[in-house]
């Protein structure tokens, strides 16, 4: 289209008494573009503070933050009626797109030619922007899709390869390792796997780490009995895919599931091929294709097994021939049972929690009562406040509050009575809560992922101060300009101070920000959680910073077999996001197959937040392929 032929289009949509609101809108765009080279000049100490590659892309962000200052409404339906771009879309190239209008509508005004302008960022610059920092922080994309896909590994992954090879095979691109779980001994287990895998299947993967961040958990359990699940790979209709892999040995190895076994055993089954056993629930079981390797046994299970210390094994069937016994296993926690009316005790020391008490008739004897991982909450909550257990499952109110412990009263309860276990995260939204930056155990943590990650995932990011606290950690450890970063916003105070935290993050080069639906969904409230992830979004790509969209993304695929259809509608939408994140579940091959289709499909419908127009096209199913 000629200059000419859009000054014509924009005087066809025009009525007579328009020239006069034209006149408006020109002035209010002027008025913002000189309001954003004005704190620009104000902001240069801060933008000089910024990592080169982010600098056009910081101004950006502060040009877009003044945009969303104003309430634009009238000025894009003037727009919208005049055939032009309503704003709505020109987070990653703020100045171009309000330089451009400027120049079209002074264009018709005067009745001359469209001035050309030459943005520092442009339209073109501010996309490309976008996909070099999601390579530089989450590397290369899968063919036929610019949405990566990153999947949290479970604790089983550290001893089944197979499986690991599997999630890098059906689409995973980046692999999250959470600290919360496991040691330094599985993390490495997973790591080499991972990068096995990659090698094999000639796939880069890159490895995120959780740092579990000071986020506010239950403490430990009563221990329960000393039991171990095993199972194999399946597919959804329940079919074994791949064996367990089984490690019998008197020591962990990175060989497969660790079922200890002493020196002395070991020696007696010598050219043993197999072991039979009756599972801790009766089931008939077997450990077959024993292969020795230096310190034990390898071997596979072709059912879901629950063994148990002690259970004893025989080198012939009906419980015949030689005779071990599987060594000493750590303990199941025994979880707490909460309905609604209860009473539970949250304790300020580090007391071991268990369930309530009950006489032979039923009456309670003792309530419920389970720790707190940050004592200091109770010098800052108040009576009245609500708190909810792990990811809202379980609510209340805090109804007293002593030196050494607060009491709650259950006011919900999933399906009416909820499990509430160790380690699950305790969210206080009517609080003011000072706790943030990094703990201890953080920094132990972060020497380890320094060493053997791409990527470090900071947890429960409230404020700039705790971003630069991880900054200053990497410095000492040498780690700061080889590490990437993603900040998870958790709470409403990491949301709210969003753009102060990407401004102080984007030191360093690359970092992305990971939008935790689960705990922003409760400290944010129900009602809000669609239009914070909207604004978060929005805000990244004003940035250029990386956005993973995570939080229950496909889960009840993941854990059941079966996904749902809102969970489908999730997944679609979650495809404007340069990365999305799966978590662990029993069927989460199949939930990431699912996912890779869902990405590829929508590929030709968005780019990023503006949606797309490929030619309609009949919806044909496709059959799944081995």
């Amino acid at each position: 289209m000629t200059c000419l032929d859009m000054t014509c289009l924009i005087q066809s949509n025009m009525t007579s008494k328009e020239p006069n609101k034209y006149t408006t809108v020109i002035e209010k765009l002027e008025n913002i573009i000189t309001e954003a080279e004005h704190l620009e000049d104000r902001s240069k100490e801060l933008l000089d503070g910024v990592h080169p590659n982010y600098r056009r892309s910081a101004c950006n962000l502060l040009h877009y933050r003044l945009l969303r200052s104003r309430d634009l409404r009238d000025v894009q339906k003037r727009l919208g009626h005049m055939g032009l771009s309503r704003l709505a879309k020109s987070q990653s190239h703020v100045m171009a797109s309000l330089r451009t209008n400027l120049a079209i509508l002074k264009a018709y005004q005067n009745g001359e030619a469209i001035e050309s302008i030459s943005p520092r960022l442009s339209f073109k610059a501010g996309t490309k922007a976008l996909r070099s920092n999601a390579k530089r922080l989450l590397g290369y994309r899968t063919k036929k899709r610019r949405t990566r896909i990153m999947v949290t590994l479970p604790s089983e992954a550290a001893h089944d390869y197979q499986m690991v090879k599997n999630m890098l095979a059906s689409g995973m691109n980046c692999a999250r390792i959470n600290c919360a779980h496991d040691s330094e001994v599985e993390w490495k287990m997973m790591i080499d796997h991972i990068r096995q895998a990659s090698k094999k299947l000639k796939k880069k993967c890159k490895i995120a780490m959780d740092l579990a961040g000071p986020k506010i958990r239950t403490g430990s359990l009563h221990p329960g009995p000393k039991v171990k699940k095993i199972r194999p790979s399946k597919d959804s209709t329940g079919q074994v895919i791949t064996p367990a892999t089984v490690w019998l040995s008197p020591e962990a190895e990175p060989h497969g599931i660790h079922v200890p076994i002493s020196e002395q055993d070991l020696d007696q089954i010598q050219g043993v091929d197999q072991l039979f056993f009756r599972d801790r629930r009766g089931k008939k079981r077997a450990f077959t294709n024993l292969y020795p390797l230096e310190g034990g046994f390898i071997g596979h299970c072709a059912a879901t097994t629950y063994i148990e210390t002690g259970l004893p094994l025989f080198t012939q069937k009906k419980e015949q021939g030689i005779r071990i016994e599987v060594g000493e296993l750590p303990p199941l926690e025994l979880p707490i049972i909460l309905k609604e009316g209860d009473i539970l005790r949250l304790d300020r020391a580090q007391i071991i929690g268990e369930d309530a008490i009950l006489d032979k008739h039923g009456e309670l004897l003792e309530i419920a009562h389970i720790s707190c991982t940050a004592p200091s909450i109770f010098d800052q909550v108040k009576v009245g406040e609500p708190i909810l257990f792990d990811d809202g499952k379980i609510s209340g109110q805090i109804q007293e509050i002593n030196s050494d412990h607060m009491l709650i009263q259950v006011d919900h309860a999933a399906n009416g009575k909820a499990k509430l276990r160790s380690d699950k995260g305790i969210n206080l939204p009517g609080s003011q809560l000072t706790i943030s930056g990094l703990t201890e155990k953080d920094r132990i943590d972060l020497k380890f992922v320094a060493e053997y990650a791409d990527v470090v995932n900071f947890s429960f990011v409230n404020r700039a101060q705790d971003v630069c606290e991880l900054i200053e950690e990497l410095e000492k450890l040498g780690a700061k300009d080889r590490l990437g970063i993603i900040l998870k916003i958790e709470t409403q105070s990491g949301f709210n101070q969003l753009t102060d935290i990407l401004l102080e993050g984007m030191q360093v080069y690359p970092i992305g920000v990971m939008i935790a639906r689960g705990d922003l969904a409760i400290e944010s409230g129900w009602n809000n959680i669609g239009r914070v992830q909207e604004e978060i979004l929005s805000l990244c790509q004003a940035a250029h910073v990386t956005d993973i969209w995570a939080t229950q993304v496909l889960e009840g695929l993941a854990k059941r077999g079966i996904p749902s259809r809102a969970e489908i509608t999730d997944a679609v939408m979650a495809q404007r996001a340069d990365c999305v994140m799966l978590n662990k579940g029993p069927f989460i091959l199949d939930a990431i197959q699912l996912l890779n289709d869902i990405l590829i499909d929508m590929e030709s419908y968005w780019e990023k937040n503006a949606p797309l127009s490929p030619m309609l096209a009949e919806a044909h199913y496709l059959q799944k392929t081995e």
